[in-house]
């Protein structure tokens, strides 16, 4: 188990790197801790890594770019929750993505939703705050969406 994590930990730093050193957690517990303490939303990226090719575009025109990467870095928690059809993942990760699938009633990719967490005696709540998918038009339209979500209160 220790290899598998330090291989998962290995694998998503080769990613932070080439999106300019972005995080993106694959763990919602820990996605969870790092939003309650810094009080930033959460960004659920559901994507089809290996498949999807809106995900792919949507990742390429949007998610690596610096415009996205500086815009994230001061306003979300990025946590990307992959549906591979070639790429194997752990059995935890299967589970808790299969899970979140259901909760936010997932029907195609790419899907972004935003969110705000709060756990209460063990339970979860998801305060939704919008989603969206890909947009066209580059980072500004994307972050355009985006920050109408984040900002309408």
């Amino acid at each position: 188990m220790k290899k598998l994590i330090v291989a998962l930990v290995l694998f998503a730093g080769s990613f932070a790197a080439e999106a300019q050193e972005l995080v993106w957690e694959t763990n919602v517990i820990k996605a969870m801790e790092v939003s309650n303490k810094t009080k930033k939303p959460m960004l659920l990226f559901f994507t089809g890594s290996d498949w999807c090719g809106w995900c792919i575009r949507l990742q390429k025109e949007v998610l690596k770019t610096a415009e996205f990467a500086a815009w994230a870095k001061e306003n979300v928690v990025l946590v990307e929750l992959d549906y591979p059809r070639r790429t194997p993942q752990t059995p935890e990760i299967k589970k808790q993505n299969d899970e979140l699938q259901q909760v936010f009633a997932i029907q195609g990719f790419p899907t972004i939703h935003f969110a705000n967490v709060t756990s209460v005696d063990g339970k979860v709540n998801f305060e939704g705050l919008g989603s969206t998918g890909y947009v066209a038009g580059g980072p500004s339209a994307w972050l355009a969406v985006a920050n109408g979500f984040l900002h309408k209160k």
